[in-house]
């Protein structure tokens, strides 16, 4: 079974909710939000949190979760240089949305447990 790419939709004009999912969107999104949740990560820390994503994929991303403002790409000045990704206060606000997603899917791993025995 193939997965067929959508077109890029933008937000329906005036939509809160069409503005809000717009910036979640997206595969990895809320999962890399996530992993930022606790400060700056290097592009080898995301990858380990989450390890079912090719690197060309969490590069791509990235790439656009900066574009978007939510996220800010450091480079810092090591030898050799290194980068950093930290969330911006945009992706700061979005923290509560992505807590309430993780809130919901723990009862519901709690539920599938409990049906199972």
């Amino acid at each position: 079974m193939s997965l067929k790419m959508r077109k890029k939709v933008e937000p329906l004009p005036g939509c809160p909710m069409s503005k809000c999912t717009a910036l979640l969107g997206g595969l990895w999104t809320p999962e890399l939000i996530w992993s930022l949740s606790n400060g700056p990560r290097r592009f080898s820390e995301l990858r380990r949190d989450t390890p079912t994503i090719s690197a060309k994929v969490l590069s791509g991303r990235l790439r656009e979760l900066e574009g978007r403002g939510v996220i800010r790409r450091n480079v810092l000045a090591t030898s050799p240089p290194s980068v950093e990704y930290e969330l911006t206060s945009l992706g700061q606000e979005l923290l509560p949305v992505i807590t309430s997603i993780v809130e919901v899917g723990s009862r519901l791993l709690l539920r599938d447990a409990a049906r199972e025995t």
